[in-house]
């Protein structure tokens, strides 16, 4: 009984402090939200509703960036009662560089005069480098403290989650005393139910290290310590009013930890709520009509430009775009090159170029890129590998353009705008038979089939080389059924159709 006692009072001061702090941010919130809206040129007497999109890179140049900004500019076109505002660490660009790059990049044209940014200071909070151990843990706590810090600087009236931080969610319900609604585009899962299947197996993966799969203590330790995070994280979605996924990959697995059940962890949380009536876990309030999956909202995919290039007279130029970032596996693609000219030489002398197009956020992926050119120097593949960091969006069109195969080797893809792209722009598409590519986009159509897949760096060998070695017609025939599946079924319309049908208008006052 002292024992729980000694629980039970710590914990009340702690839920009484949050408590008088909470009501203290939502009483100055008021002040603050006027002082935005005078920023921005918007009389006393306009109604003005503040949506605000949690974004901590919203200026990195990747596929979650084009949804944020296609959002962005939706709302300001049809809604212009509406005021977005976007968290984010950018500060050191400011947002008149921002909205150039947006347009430099996307082609996508804001207003700023419905454009309000609140510039987050710890930002360095949610890198993976702050976090060397436990790192999904430790950038789930990293993004409460962040969205602490926005939201102490303006709460809005919808609070919409783009890039995959579902533990904000506590924050804003905390904080706003619950008025405010929640929602969320879910990219990725956090934690998924095949991450743990893999720990549980002991299978070697960039999240399940070499050191914990050979050792079965540390093995359950892993697994017991994704358990606890699948639950937690369960927790968090079912907070939201409103999910989207961006694949049926997605969806499935959102759909999956939403309804996600552990006996043990929830006999232990019935046992602390006895116990302790106000505890952590019960810190955050009820759970309110969580959805019971997410609808799925394609991202959009700008494929006018590409749709207008030429499908004959391709050169030989392997094209990956995306992010340097680890789960996108760049290394499997300089291996699969490699591959590709030790079963196939004649190709080194064509010769066949690999052309990496992709962002670096940050110095950490930065030095990705100089250990993947290290790599490439190792497999003696220096001369026909080319390095094409933080490109300009008319680069990647030139490249969009001429080049023949696109190359993606990301396992488990949650969509893949990227590969999209290549097929509307008629490049041939090479993905890693998992994902979003595998199920959503790669698919059969009109008869024929759209690209390939591939599962070893012998694999992806094998579909480069029948690409690089098909006869002309039904290699056109192929690129004309990729660019028609490409355009009929992913489009900034229909992203935008499906995004306005989920329901998000619901909740604007």
């Amino acid at each position: 009984m002292l024992f729980l006692i000694s629980l039970f009072f710590p914990l009340t001061i702690t839920y009484v402090l949050l408590w008088v702090y909470a009501r203290r941010v939502w009483e100055v919130n008021g002040a603050k939200r006027r002082s935005v809206l005078e920023k921005l040129g918007v009389s006393s007497a306009e109604k003005k509703t503040i949506v605000g999109f949690f974004h901590p890179y919203c200026n990195a140049g990747g596929g979650g960036e084009r949804v944020l900004w296609t959002v962005v500019a939706l709302v300001q076109r049809t809604s212009p009662d509406v005021v977005s505002v976007v968290y984010s660490g950018d500060g050191d660009a400011g947002k008149d560089e921002i909205i150039s790059k947006v347009k430099s990049r996307f082609n996508i044209t804001l207003r700023p005069e419905l454009l309000h940014f609140v510039f987050l200071q710890s930002r360095n909070l949610v890198e993976d480098s702050t976090w060397p151990r436990f790192t999904i843990l430790g950038q789930s706590i990293g993004s409460m403290l962040l969205a602490w810090e926005g939201m102490s600087k303006l709460i809005p009236d919808i609070y919409i989650d783009t890039m995959g931080y579902a533990f904000t969610f506590h924050v804003v319900r905390w904080l706003s005393l619950g008025q405010v609604p929640i929602g969320a585009y879910v990219h990725y899962p956090t934690i998924s139910t095949d991450m743990l299947a893999r720990v549980k197996s002991r299978k070697q993966w960039h999240t399940n290290t070499n050191a914990i799969r050979s050792s079965a203590t540390l093995s359950q330790a892993k697994l017991l310590y994704y358990r606890i995070f699948m639950y937690l994280y369960s927790g968090s979605l079912q907070r939201a009013r409103f999910l989207m996924a961006n694949s049926s990959w997605t969806k499935n697995h959102v759909d999956s930890v939403l309804n996600h059940r552990d006996g043990i962890l929830d006999l232990f949380n019935v046992v602390c709520t006895i116990a302790m009536p106000i505890s952590f876990l019960n810190l955050f309030g009820p759970r309110t009509s969580p959805p019971k999956s997410a609808k799925i909202v394609y991202p959009p995919c700008e494929t006018h430009e590409l749709v207008n290039f030429d499908l004959k007279g391709r050169e030989n130029v392997i094209l990956s775009v995306a992010q340097f970032r680890p789960e996108k596996d760049h290394a499997a693609q300089l291996r699969a090159l490699h591959a590709l000219f030790s079963q196939h030489p004649e190709h080194r002398s064509r010769p066949v170029k690999l052309v990496l197009i992709g962002g670096a956020r940050n110095d950490e992926d930065a030095a990705r890129v100089e250990s993947l050119r290290s790599l490439a120097g190792e497999l003696e593949i220096s001369e026909n590998v080319e390095f094409i960091v933080n490109a300009s969006h008319e680069e990647v069109l030139s490249y969009l353009a001429r080049a023949s195969i696109g190359l993606s080797t990301m396992v488990d893809e949650h969509f893949g705008i990227n590969v999209v792209e290549f097929m509307a722009a008629g490049v041939i598409p090479v993905t890693h038979a998992s994902g979003g590519p595998l199920n959503d986009i790669v698919v059969p159509f009109n008869g024929g089939t759209t690209g390939y897949h591939a599962t070893s760096s012998e694999t992806f060998a094998n579909a480069l080389n029948e690409v690089l070695s098909m006869a002309p017609d039904p290699l056109l025939a192929m690129r004309e059924r990729a660019r028609a599946w490409a355009v009929h079924q992913f489009s900034r319309e229909g992203f935008e159709r499906d995004w306005e049908a989920s329901g998000w208008r619901n909740f604007i006052r």
